[in-house]
């Protein structure tokens, strides 16, 4: 049996689940997430608690196993709680702003860069060196959190470009004049 797939899914009182012709849906205070349930797999609501199990124990269905129940879980949090990202702009005249529904970045290149930000997610800039980057889908805002630090990622000489809050950038010495 998995370890984490064995494990319930704690379900608060203001979350409501339904499943439905293979599909989850997990509906609470801060929106609505749908999921399809892999094939082997099925998912049981008992008392406040939501139970996943496999029918065989076949390796494509025991891979499913454990990953099915965590997608659930993500979801119970997402729409509980919801999921943030913050980003950290380093570098010298480097800024991020919001216009409508886009997020502008100057980031050393010769035009700004125009984001525009998926639906489900919201962003939000701090400081002009700060983004934060929120939703209820823990894939949603890690991809989009993902995709801002692609446009300049941090580089090791002296750190300029966009990283996560909590990344530590290690730092080369560069090049040395004498041996």
């Amino acid at each position: 049996m998995s370890r984490i797939g064995r494990l319930p899914i704690d379900m608060p009182k203001t979350v409501k689940v339904s499943i439905a012709d293979g599909v989850i849906t997990v509906e609470g205070p801060k929106g609505k997430l749908s999921q399809a349930i892999s094939a082997g797999i099925n998912v049981a609501i008992e008392a406040d608690k939501i139970v996943v199990t496999r029918e065989n124990d076949e390796k494509p269905v025991k891979a499913a196993h454990g990953l099915m129940r965590q997608l659930i879980k993500n979801m119970v949090v997402g729409v509980t709680d919801g999921y943030q990202k913050n980003l950290i702009i380093v570098g010298v005249g480097y800024k991020a702003e919001m216009q409508k529904n886009n997020l502008v970045l100057t980031l050393g290149y010769a035009n700004d860069i125009e984001y525009v930000i998926p639906a489900g997610v919201k962003v939000a800039c701090e400081t002009a060196n700060k983004i934060n980057v929120s939703g209820i889908d823990k894939a949603l805002v890690g991809q989009t959190a993902a995709e801002i630090r692609s446009l300049r990622k941090p580089e090791p000489y002296k750190g300029k470009g966009i990283k996560y809050e909590t990344e530590t950038v290690r730092s080369k010495s560069g090049k040395s004049g004498k041996k």
